[in-house]
């Protein structure tokens, strides 16, 4: 039932009105226009073709003669056998893609699958792939063959290997050369997987459209008019390298960049310019523009990279009057990022941003997984400016997947309140929730129920010392909206970045909570 007036009314008149002025970050995420996430926008991946399969695609192939899967045996370094009855991780291989029809297949250990000629045995035992490693993939729904380059097909042997010397055509009957593929996970669709699978010539007019309709000069003034001070922008590494970044990547990045500064000058708003895809990704996710998963940029060569295009941004937006902040790297893992690389990264990050402004923030973001907030809060980073950007989500954990909508606001004011006062007063770098959003683990939440939700997180993330910024100004997701939340006041903005008092909220909060379950069950 539709949230009654009476309830709305009190909800509104028993909250206090915050202060006016610009003392804090009040900010929403330009995510999905500059680095793509399908789940952002899914059509732009639309037309492409085998879109199934694209780079990082996780498949297995199962011998439909042998009845077993085909292996790289200690997840590579030998020849590939057919002699698995289950499938797990050595019998998994990961697409690169070379085009709608032809693959590279990487195994568990790194290592691609190589054949030495027509007649040799495959094996996995190739650190980067060219010729020898390039397969046709001729598929006929989930049966398929693989194709080397001298015509001829792989088979499964008698002693359950795999050669390439089945000549002639297979045919899709049960045979040595017929496989059946099973696509146990394609999750990467980012810049990489979308440039890569149209090929440059589509993908530019997809990109090109997306970038200059996605985002545009009316939203800074829908923004400016709900009192956002800030946008953040995410960019990947290849715009350093406009027009003409290293394939597959797509130019025209910078320019859109360049129109949002001008755009945000317009409307009186701050810009924070997010590296968030990293040479070599620094967490395997699509967001960081991963080809396959792997996380390479703990490297000392893909830090220099970095480096350097943390240089061509400061030195390009240094001095300009929009300009509030650069964010050295967003979400790097904590699992395959080690603590001191990344301290010695952002450190050398800062001072190149120093080399050009005195006076622009540099943000640091913490790993995620499982890493202690406080880790960056004794790193000594940066004499002046220093922000540590945390991303709080009731999201991606099983913790919160039977959570109820009360039990998710506790964990607001329970856990992520002390946890912020905590690193509020840690004498260190001022606190940023970079990311958050109003969005639960719930299919039947009313709109009232977003409302609490999203008001125990607009009073307890207003508390942060340099402010808070959501994720993200659209998406097809319609919580994660920004603008649908506002629009359909499923989120209900104050006026000030300044922090409600957290108590009296909290009261007001139950007291709107149980009214609505008197008017419902009544």
């Amino acid at each position: 039932m539709a949230p009654p007036l009476l309830l709305l009314w009190l909800l509104l008149a028993f909250s206090p009105s915050p202060a006016s002025g610009f003392s804090k970050v009040r900010g929403v995420n330009l995510g999905g226009w500059l680095v793509v996430e399908r789940w952002i926008k899914p059509s732009l991946f639309d037309g492409i073709p085998n879109g199934d399969m694209l780079d990082g695609t996780q498949v297995q192939f199962w011998s439909v003669s042998l009845q077993k899967y085909v292996s790289a045996d200690n997840g590579g370094g030998g020849n590939v056998t057919v002699d698995r009855s289950v499938a797990s991780s050595w019998e998994t291989f990961k697409l690169w893609r070379i085009s709608d029809g032809e693959f590279q297949f990487r195994a568990f250990g790194g290592q691609f699958l190589t054949l030495n000629g027509e007649g040799s045995l495959l094996s996995a035992t190739a650190d980067s792939p060219s010729v020898n490693e390039t397969f046709y993939l001729e598929r006929n729904n989930t049966r398929i063959h693989l194709k080397f380059s001298t015509g001829s097909y792989l088979q499964a042997t008698s002693d359950n290997q795999l050669r390439g010397n089945y000549q002639g055509e297979p045919g899709w009957e049960d045979n040595d050369a017929t496989f059946e593929m099973a696509i146990v996970s394609n999750a990467l669709h980012g810049d990489y997987q979308l440039a890569n699978g149209y090929g440059n010539s589509k993908a530019k007019d997809v990109l090109m459209n997306h970038r200059s309709t996605f985002i545009a000069e009316e939203d800074f003034a829908f923004l400016s008019q709900h009192d956002i001070n800030t946008v953040r922008i995410p960019v990947g590494w290849w715009i350093a390298h406009d027009p003409d970044p290293p394939a597959p990547f797509i130019g025209g990045s910078l320019l859109a960049l360049d129109r949002a500064f001008l755009w945000a000058q317009a409307y009186d708003i701050k810009c924070i310019i997010d590296l968030h895809a990293a040479p070599g990704s620094q967490n395997g996710m699509e967001h960081s523009a991963s080809r396959d998963g792997s996380v390479d940029w703990p490297l000392p060569e893909y830090i220099s990279q970095t480096l350097d295009v943390i240089d061509f941004l400061s030195a390009r937006y240094g001095n300009h009057p929009s300009l509030l902040g650069i964010e050295l790297l967003n979400e790097p893992s904590a699992a395959s990022v080690p603590l001191d690389v990344l301290i010695s990264y952002y450190t050398r990050g800062y001072q190149v941003v120093r080399n050009y402004s005195s006076t622009a923030y540099v943000i640091i973001c913490q790993r995620i997984g499982n890493a202690d907030p406080m880790e960056l809060f004794k790193a000594n980073i940066g004499d002046s400016n220093v922000v540590v950007d945390l991303h709080y989500y009731n999201l991606f954990d099983t913790f919160f997947s039977n959570m109820s909508v009360a039990d998710n606001i506790q964990f607001i004011y329970e856990s992520r309140e002390p946890q912020l006062q905590a690193l509020n007063s840690a004498n260190g770098p001022l606190t940023f929730i970079g990311e958050w959003v109003n969005e639960l683990n719930s299919t039947s939440a009313s709109q009232l129920q977003y409302q609490m939700f999203g008001t125990a997180q607009l009073e307890v993330y207003g508390a942060a010392s340099f402010g808070w910024s959501y994720w993200t100004l659209k998406n097809d997701e319609v919580h994660w909206d920004f603008e649908w939340n506002i629009r359909n006041k499923y989120l209900i903005l104050g006026s000030s970045s300044k922090a409600y008092p957290a108590r009296f909220s909290l009261i007001t909060l139950t007291f709107g909570a149980v009214l609505l379950f008197f008017f419902e069950t009544v």
